[in-house]
């Protein structure tokens, strides 16, 4: 009698461990499209996040360097002209502060810019006259609509413009 119920036993522990039902596997399934449904919403949320505190990360760079680039040439004599030397690189300036060109603020700031850029910056317009603006933009989803810009100072003794954030396309 007890070797009958130790077949029983086995036979039944051994059905057990060929592997999952059907139902099993379609419940775990359900399971995971569940919890993937809930992530994927907070997920892309995050890389919008992200973005936004890339370009703020920009600015602040960007304003960082027009206010050193312009102590350093105010304190330089005589008083800097078309370029100052920072940190052995020959950045232009114009009215005593970083013109709006990769040659200028982009290059005070240390951004990495381009489409194949390795910070993912990018820029728009500038040039070197007096009162023109650069736009400094964050590639990804909508780069112009995820952005701010650079104003070079228009007359001697005004400062630089900075535009407001545009993070509607972040």
């Amino acid at each position: 009698m007890q070797s009958i119920l130790r077949d029983k036993h086995h036979m039944n522990t051994t059905r057990r461990a060929a592997g999952f039902t059907l139902i099993e596997l379609i419940v775990v399934i359900i399971i995971l499209s569940i919890l993937a449904a809930t992530a994927l919403p907070r997920f892309a949320n995050l890389q919008v996040q992200a973005r936004i505190a890339k370009l703020n990360g920009a600015l602040g760079s960007v304003k960082g360097a027009a206010a050193l680039s312009h102590a350093a040439c105010l304190a330089s004599s005589p008083e800097c002209s078309a370029t100052l030397l920072m940190e052995g690189v020959n950045v232009t300036m114009v009215h005593a502060y970083p013109t709006a060109n990769a040659a200028g603020i982009i290059t005070a700031a240390g951004l990495s810019v381009g489409p194949s850029s390795p910070d993912g910056y990018d820029i728009q317009g500038g040039g070197a006259a007096a009162g023109t603006p650069v736009t400094v933009m964050v590639l990804g989803n909508d780069p112009p609509n995820c952005s701010f810009s650079y104003t070079s100072p228009i007359a001697s003794n005004q400062s630089p413009v900075y535009g407001i954030l545009v993070t509607s396309g972040c």
